[in-house]
């Protein structure tokens, strides 16, 4: 079941061709800076080629420069949901989730295995110094192959086969991933929602390495900032996902403007941003983006009263009813959208369970479809979600170019008389005095069903799903535990 809950949409997913345009249409928040020459105009902020996006292609209006916008978010984590809001990379998936640079000017792949990477020319970071490949080789030399930061070696994603790439730098605006095996996971990983960062801005973060910084020097930051030794600092000062460090330069719409802690984080428009509109206008449109904590209890009552100006994050189902009360009265809309998970509850099987006999009969993929079959979905999606729901199997969504509609549907049907039969031919044939099936070993089947789900919607399908089950034979014993605790 794969519905969530926004008030209004933040921004639109970035597309569209890389062409050439005369630059104008200065923004009235930069305006005055150009003017008294503590900014450079427009045409020498942006690279030669920006980004173009061709907003009425998508069926969007173009939008107008100004404004801020209102956020709501728990704590101080959630900030890194402006990174991913934001969504700037390497390369990024458009709306028919195909790959296009972004950050990147080009990208060319020879045989799935090595990738050139080629850099906007021109293009800035955020403090307006050039964004080159010394940002990528920084990275690899000091960051990635430094077993201070990785101990355990390179990520994952750049070890196919257990295969290093080689590591090149071409020119200033190039670099080359070599692998001697095809690395189709490379580029979605510089591309997803918490992206693979292969650059940093060098000339920032070396002041905090110990390879370039004076030793004196450095050993008084770390003393002032009361972190273990450099290279804690480096990291705290270095991280790009969850934007903490107002001194850091980057490449995304927005920079952060407010040290923490606070409870109040604002976030300035990059000047140096690589994207335009079909009007020659500099992305983004929005001046300011104000990022209020509060209590994730509270952030339904405070979207509701106007304390944001648009909320998806710390919203879920169970708030719907409250919020579409509120929305005439208050003047907002509420909108349901898809989330990218490929269902709202799903429920996993121990494959690895040590029990053998619980083993054999979980892998067994007769009692698996049963227990689909089991389930009736209709009666959740009317009784917990309104009708508002789409029952579905947990497989990838609609919008996804690998959508296969014969896996969603796939034994979604509550169907209990062939989930019996399924159960009988895998061996629980016999029940106890109570209809419960019993194990080959004369063990009751009593399942224990752990979950971290703090939504009152999730545990209350789980109670049907009790019933469900209890109607097969299968006694179902479902806990809740605080999310905290569960992943511990």
């Amino acid at each position: 079941m794969k519905r969530w809950l926004c008030l209004l949409t933040l921004m639109l997913l970035p597309m569209g061709l890389l062409q050439a345009a005369e630059l104008s249409a200065e923004s009235p928040l930069l305006a005055p800076l150009v003017t008294r020459g503590e900014l450079p105009p427009m045409a020498e902020r942006l690279p030669r080629i920006p980004r173009r996006m061709e907003l009425g292609a998508m069926g969007r209006e173009p939008g107008q420069h100004g404004g801020e916008l209102r956020l709501l978010m728990a704590d101080q984590r959630d900030l890194r949901m402006m990174t991913v809001y934001g969504y700037t990379r390497l390369v990024v998936f458009d709306t028919k989730g195909e790959l296009q640079p972004d950050l990147l000017e080009n990208v060319t792949v020879e045989e799935g295995r090595i990738f050139t990477l080629t850099l906007r020319e021109g293009h800035r970071w955020s403090d307006g110094t050039p964004f080159t490949s010394e940002d990528f080789r920084y990275w690899w030399d000091d960051v990635a192959n430094n077993k201070r930061f990785f101990p355990g070696g390179l990520p994952p994603i750049l070890l196919p086969d257990m295969h290093s790439p080689v590591f090149e730098v071409l020119d200033t605006r190039r670099v080359r991933y070599s692998w001697p095996v095809p690395n189709p996971a490379f580029l979605p990983a510089l591309a997803g929602s918490q992206p693979l960062y292969i650059q940093m801005p060098a000339h920032y973060v070396r002041q905090f390495n110990a390879r370039y910084a004076d030793a004196a020097t450095l050993a008084a930051l770390v003393k002032t900032h009361r972190v273990k030794d450099w290279v804690a600092l480096h990291e705290q000062k270095s991280r790009q996902y969850r934007p903490e460090n107002p001194d850091i330069p980057n490449l995304d719409p927005w920079r952060v403007r407010t040290p923490p802690p606070s409870q109040r984080f604002v976030f300035e428009r990059n000047p140096f941003f690589h994207r335009v509109d079909e009007h020659n206008r500099q992305l983004p449109y929005i001046d300011r983006i104000i990022i209020n904590l509060a209590s994730a209890s509270l952030i339904p009552t405070k979207t509701a009263a106007g304390d944001s100006d648009l909320q998806a994050r710390h919203l879920s189902f169970e708030n719907y009813t409250f919020l579409k009360q509120g929305a005439k009265r208050r003047n907002y809309k509420v909108h349901l959208w898809q989330n990218g998970e490929g269902a709202r509850l799903a429920i996993y099987p121990n494959l690895n369970v040590k029990d053998l006999q619980w083993r054999s009969l979980l892998r067994d993929v007769r009692v698996r479809r049963a227990l689909s079959l089991a389930i009736n979905r209709d009666d959740i999606n009317k009784v917990i979600y309104y009708g508002l729901a789409k029952p579905s199997a947990n497989t990838l969504i609609v919008g996804s170019p690998l959508y296969d509609p014969t896996a969603s549907q796939a034994y979604i049907q509550h169907d209990p008389k062939t989930a019996n039969d399924l159960l009988d031919q895998a061996g629980l044939e016999k029940r106890d005095w109570d209809g419960i099936r019993l194990l080959p070993d004369g063990r009751r089947a009593i399942v224990s069903l752990e979950t971290g789900s703090e939504n009152s919607d999730e545990i209350d399908s789980i109670e049907m799903i009790v019933e469900n089950f209890r109607a097969i034979g299968i006694r179902l014993l479902a806990r809740a535990t605080q999310r905290d605790l569960f992943r511990r």
